[in-house]
């Protein structure tokens, strides 16, 4: 019998863990279950907390972690941090499995160095994200969060139907997608069935034939930003994507273009958006994520009349659970089993 530790939150709870877990491992498992405050406990964004050093975005202590682990061989989580500390001191431990896009709240080098198998959920928000990404467009192209803020405010703007200020259709835009991973072929495909004319860049990657075939260019990023009435952005940080997007990118788009950001905010020099979202030089921009999260309450991106904000949420639906459940689930099924895993890290 294989002993299976799960920590989930008010998001990922345990209990649909539980659930997939016992569904596809039937009566080889047997769980016991937690859950963090999270999302209504911050997690913790930092690398040095003594004991968590290279830890990011996670939610717990050690100690809670160990206590909770025990002689468990499996341990399941999405925030909770397993540091050098947790994994020195549970010897029995033989399987991770977080549920999120990247382990980053894995201490992997040490994991590796015991021959802890680590894996994880690439791409479990994508589709969650991508739809959130058309909506994002729609908001802030057709004055949606416009009308909405001065409405609240008891102010019924007629003034939105001007000609000088309404805004285009998805059917009459070119849209520039940045990053053609998991969420960006996905946002391409939604995007195609509202008519838009859609560039690409993505160095690594190729069009697919059905996006080839539907007319989807894939371009270099100067001709994309010069050509594009709205850009949105979606690869992954990394040393060659942080701050991509600047002082120069914008100055090269077209003048009144929009930029969405449901990706990473280090992707993007915010205070250079700020700047050209003030000139003029773009009409707007909406932000789901951004460098310091929380926000700073004093960030002047917040004061904008030109920008929609939420407090990055694009992954947050229901299906996203299901799918990072299903998937680790199916992870355990087959390290039971002595098959090869999906998606180790």
């Amino acid at each position: 019998m294989t002993t299976v530790a799960i920590i989930g939150d008010r998001f990922m709870g345990s209990s649909v863990f539980e659930r997939e877990i016992l569904a596809s491992c039937g009566d080889r498992v047997t769980c016991k279950c937690i859950d963090l405050a999270w999302p209504d406990e911050p997690m913790e964004h930092g690398y040095a907390t003594p004991g968590l050093e290279g830890l990011k975005e996670y939610l717990g202590t050690p100690e809670l972690v160990l206590d909770h682990l025990q002689d468990a061989q499996v341990l399941v989580t999405h925030l909770a941090p397993v540091s050098v500390g947790v994994l020195e001191a549970a010897p029995n431990l033989k399987l991770v499995g977080v549920s999120r896009g990247g382990p980053v709240n894995i201490a992997m080098d040490e994991a590796r160095e015991r021959g802890v198998l680590v894996v994880n959920t690439p791409g479990r928000n994508a589709s969650a994200v991508a739809e959130f990404t058309i909506g994002a467009i729609i908001a802030e192209t057709r004055n949606i969060t416009k009308g909405h803020d001065s409405l609240r405010k008891g102010d019924y703007r007629g003034d939105l139907y001007r000609a000088d200020i309404v805004g285009n259709e998805l059917s009459d835009m070119c849209i520039g997608v940045i990053g053609y991973g998991n969420v960006g072929t996905r946002v391409v495909k939604l995007l195609r069935a509202f008519g838009s004319k859609i560039l690409v860049t993505d160095p690594y990657v190729q069009l697919s034939v059905e996006d080839s075939q539907d007319g989807v260019e894939q371009v270099a990023l100067d001709r994309l930003l010069s050509e594009s009435d709205v850009v949105t952005l979606h690869p992954r940080v990394t040393k060659e994507t942080t701050g991509m997007i600047g002082k120069d990118q914008f100055a090269a788009m077209k003048p009144g273009a929009v930029v969405i950001n449901t990706a990473r905010g280090p992707l993007m020099d915010y205070q250079a958006l700020f700047e050209a979202l003030s000139s003029g030089q773009l009409g707007g921009a909406m932000l789901e994520t951004f460098a310091v999260e929380p926000t700073d309450p004093n960030d002047p991106l917040l004061q904008l009349p030109n920008v929609t904000l939420t407090p990055h949420i694009a992954g947050a639906s229901q299906k996203t659970v299901k799918i990072a459940a299903q998937r680790i689930a199916e992870e355990i099924r087959r390290w039971i089993s002595d098959e090869p895993p999906l998606s180790p890290c």
